[in-house]
C-alpha cells in the first residue's frame, strides 16, 4: 500500500484516538494496534507521527482497563522495531511500565507492560535503564506472589534483564535466588520452574549470584530433586546449575556425595537425557568420580563405577 493513503489513516486514528467518545477511541486504537501488529513500515509511520508516542504513553494511564491495554499494545508492537528501542525506553515509560505491574487494572495489561520491558531490553543499551529504575525490584516483587497469568511473563522480563552484570548484583540483593528457588520447590508448574532455573543459571554466571545460589540451604538435593521430573528444560536448568556450584563449592559436592539416589539420577540423564542434558550429566559425573576417589569424603561409592 503506498505512503501516502497509510500517513492519512493514522492521523485519521490518531484524531479518533483523542475522541472524547469511549467508542470511537476504542474503534481508533484497535485499527492502530491491527495496524501495526504484522508491519514494520506502519510501526515506523506510526512512531514518526508527531506525539503520537507519548500520547500512548499517557493512554497508559486511562481509567479504562481497555483503553490502556490497547495503548500497551501500541506500544509493545513499535517496540518489535529494532531502530525503536531505545527510544522508547526513556526513563518516564519504564516507571509507568513499573507502575502497571505494581498495580495492573487487567491481567492481559500486566503481561502487555511484562512483555514490553522484555522487548526494550532485548536491547543492551537499555538494560541499565531498567536497574536504574528499579524495575528489577518490581519483577522479583511480582514473581514472589501468588501465581497469575502473568507470573511467566515477569520471569522471562527479568532473564533478560539480568544478563546485564549489575542487574544481576540488584536481583541477587532484592532476594531474587531464595524467590526463584522457592517457585522451583513449588508444585504450581513445570513451566516457570524451568524459567526459573533458566534465570538462576543466568544468576549463577557472576559471583554475587552463584554465591547466592550456594549459600541457599539444601540446595542441592533441591537441584536433585528437580532432576527426577519429567519436564527436561528443568532437568536442563538443574544440572548446569549443579556444574557451576560444584565447579566453586567442595561442600556442595560433599552434600551431592551424602544423596545415595545422586548417581542413579545422573546415570538415568546420561542415557535419556537430552544433549545438553547429557553432557552436564558427564560433567557432574566426572567431578563426583573426583570427588568420590578423595579418601577425606565419605561419599557415595557407586561413582567409583564410572572411574
Amino acid at each position: 500500500m503506498p505512503i501516502a493513503p497509510l500517513r492519512e489513516t493514522i492521523l485519521e486514528c490518531l484524531s479518533d484516538a483523542r475522541s472524547h467518545s469511549l467508542e470511537v477511541q476504542q474503534k481508533a486504537l484497535h485499527t492502530l494496534a491491527s495496524m501495526t501488529k504484522v508491519s514494520p513500515q506502519n510501526r515506523s509511520l506510526l512512531a514518526q507521527t508527531d506525539g503520537a508516542i507519548s500520547y500512548f504513553i499517557m493512554l497508559t494511564n486511562s481509567s479504562s482497563p481497555i483503553i490502556e491495554t490497547l495503548a500497551l499494545a501500541i506500544l509493545f508492537n513499535l517496540s518489535l522495531n529494532p531502530d525503536l528501542k531505545q527510544s522508547l525506553a526513556d526513563m518516564n515509560t519504564i516507571f509507568r511500565l513499573n507502575s502497571i505491574i505494581l498495580s495492573p487494572k487487567s491481567p492481559h495489561s500486566n503481561r502487555l507492560a511484562c512483555s514490553l520491558i522484555c522487548s526494550l531490553a532485548m536491547l543492551d543499551k537499555n538494560k541499565a535503564k531498567f536497574g536504574v529504575a528499579g524495575t528489577i525490584q518490581v519483577l522479583v516483587s511480582g514473581i514472589s506472589g501468588p501465581r497469575t497469568p502473568a507470573s511467566h511473563h515477569l520471569l522471562s522480563s527479568l532473564a533478560e534483564l539480568v544478563q546485564f552484570h549489575g542487574n544481576c548484583t540488584v536481583a541477587v540483593r532484592s532476594g531474587a535466588v531464595e524467590v526463584l528457588i522457592g517457585i522451583v520447590e513449588s508444585s504450581d508448574g513445570e513451566d516457570l520452574s524451568g524459567t526459573s532455573l533458566a534465570v538462576l543459571g543466568l544468576l549463577a554466571r557472576f559471583e554475587e549470584g552463584l554465591n547466592a545460589i550456594i549459600r541457599r540451604e539444601q540446595v542441592v538435593s533441591c537441584m536433585v530433586e528437580v532432576l527426577k521430573r519429567r519436564c527436561m528444560l528443568s532437568k536442563e536448568g538443574a544440572a548446569e546449575i549443579l556444574v557451576r556450584i560444584f565447579d566453586e563449592s567442595e561442600g556442595c559436592v560433599k552434600d551431592a556425595l551424602r544423596l545415595p539416589e545422586f548417581s542413579t539420577v545422573l546415570a538415568d540423564l546420561s542415557v535419556r537425557g537430552s544433549l545438553k542434558a547429557r553432557e552436564k550429566a558427564a560433567q557432574l559425573m566426572k567431578k563426583m568420580t573426583g570427588a568420590s576417589l578423595d579418601t577425606s569424603i565419605d561419599g557415595n561409592s557407586m561413582f567409583l563405577q564410572w572411574y
